[in-house]
């Protein structure tokens, strides 16, 4: 190893050295080397934590876990977000056991916050269905000042019962919130809303919304509308047309505090009997016509409809928000466009980026690119997603993450595209991004297939260098 050591190091320093390192191996021996050779060195909490993140990013988490031990015995100061990235990192390797006993033992750490950890590894619990253990988790640390947030927690376990259909329990949670110390949020009552018309429980899901009335939308809320939409679209779908009308008038007046203008307005009368969609779009009408005008009434709105796949009302939404002089939000640009792409309509989804948020000033971010570029190679068009990485790069301030590069890999090898995916790879590699073992293996076997052994064996000689054809066999053998 020829590493050319500064004179006097700091963990900064060190940082960024270990940073450079294309191989694994290189960055964990010159973190092990640094204490030895200045006698005055000692590691901080980012250096673990980066050294942390580079030795999960790489799946070598033995390495890992050792390093985690010893940065509990140096009793170093270190933040709450390396300590839920271990526990992600775990749980994708399938380790939940050992992502559980980090959490478990972050007491014996110099952590002072472990708010992040905590709801991390209660996400993952739940979106493993394993709730009793999440429920356990819940009421062994919910009380300590170590645990902040509990309305968080407690809206992860109750989206995770309604999600099963288990709304009944959902309730219980969100009626008991009091005795924990804490109180329903807007996403508490879309949750429970949510869960409650999905099983028909219509008479609990009204009751539900006439609480709301005085708990949270005393003022009147733009941004309730969300929860007011989910009942009254419930309502319609049951056969309930005239109930849904009876309180809209009541939404409108007691939980929007629409102008009385709007309110007189309504004429559901033009609709025929029976004629639910009918209703359901005068409803979604009278709603947007009834709120105070917000930037962040309109978002709500917007982004409900095109999460619920409404792509039509969600658009006109968006005409109404520009018509009265408000730019839409990048939340409402990321939300349709994954509805977009979600329904395959990846052409559309390319003039929201092109067209509409350069007409809007509004700058694409990472996550939205990689939404897009995810669209264009689904749709088998990874040839056009190569030119949106180039994008990207010029942008100022928009840098491509490895999510980027590795769709971008998938995307032209399997489209055939190998030569093109072989340049995206080596680019991948520069911005120091390592890619798994799959990434490898397709890009591989594609290029012995269309006759280009010498790149495949280079490809397979980095692999080696980088330590991944090693971890690749670990893993076999932990899975047998």
């Amino acid at each position: 190893m020829n590493i050319k050591w500064p004179r006097l190091l700091t963990p900064t320093h060190l940082a960024q050295l270990i940073r450079k390192q294309k191989n694994t191996s290189t960055a964990l021996q010159i973190f092990n080397e640094a204490k030895s050779k200045y006698l005055n060195y000692r590691h901080n909490g980012p250096v673990y934590a980066t050294m942390i993140d580079i030795l999960g990013s790489s799946g070598r988490l033995t390495e890992m876990k050792e390093v985690i031990d010893q940065m509990k015995e140096d009793s170093c100061e270190c933040r709450d977000s390396t300590f839920a990235g271990a526990i992600k990192t775990y749980a994708e390797a399938g380790m939940l056991d050992e992502a559980t006993s980090l959490f478990r033992n972050l007491p014996h750490f110099n952590c002072v916050n472990w708010t992040e950890s905590f709801n991390t590894l209660l996400q993952i619990m739940v979106k493993e269905s394993k709730l009793e253990t999440a429920h356990r988790l819940f009421l062994e640390n919910s009380h300590g000042w170590e645990v902040k947030s509990r309305t968080r927690s407690l809206n992860l376990l109750m989206d995770a019962l309604c999600q099963g259909n288990r709304s009944d329990l959902a309730l219980q949670v969100f009626q008991e919130m009091n005795y924990q110390c804490c109180y329903p949020d807007r996403d508490s009552y879309r949750i429970i809303m949510k869960g409650l018309c999905k099983e028909g429980r219509l008479n609990e899901a009204t009751h539900l919304l006439y609480s709301m009335f005085w708990r949270i939308s005393q003022k009147g809320s733009g941004e309730d509308v969300v929860i007011y939409r989910t009942l009254l679209g419930a309502l319609c779908d049951n056969g309930l047309v005239q109930e849904a009308v009876e309180i809209l008038g009541k939404v409108l007046r007691k939980g929007l505090k629409a102008p009385n203008r709007w309110r007189k307005q309504l004429d559901f009368y033009q609709c025929g009997d029976g004629d639910i969609q009918c209703a359901k779009v005068l409803i979604n009408e009278a709603l947007m016509k009834g709120i105070v005008p917000s930037s962040d009434s309109y978002t709500a709105m917007a982004v409900d409809l095109y999460f619920e796949d409404e792509i039509g009302e969600a658009n006109k939404v968006l005409d109404e928000m520009r018509d009265r002089g408000f730019i839409p939000s990048l939340l409402i640009y990321e939300a349709k466009v994954a509805a977009l792409c979600g329904r395959g309509r990846v052409d559309e989804a390319v003039k929201v980026i092109d067209e509409e948020m350069v007409e809007g000033s509004c700058v694409p971010t990472v996550r939205l690119y990689n939404n897009v570029i995810k669209g264009l190679c689904d749709a088998k068009r990874s040839a056009l997603a190569v030119g949106y990485l180039e994008k990207m790069v010029r942008q100022v301030g928009c840098v491509p993450d490895k999510e980027t590069y590795a769709i971008l890999v998938d995307g032209l090898c399997h489209d055939g595209r190998f030569v093109e995916a072989s340049q995206i790879l080596e680019e991948m590699l520069i911005k120091e991004y390592w890619p798994g073992v799959g990434t490898y293996n397709a890009l591989i076997q594609g290029l012995c297939f269309i006759g280009r052994q010498y790149e495949a064996v280079m490809w397979l000689e980095e692999m080696v260098s980088q330590d991944v054809f090693s971890e690749m066999l670990k893993q076999m053998m932990r899975s047998t």
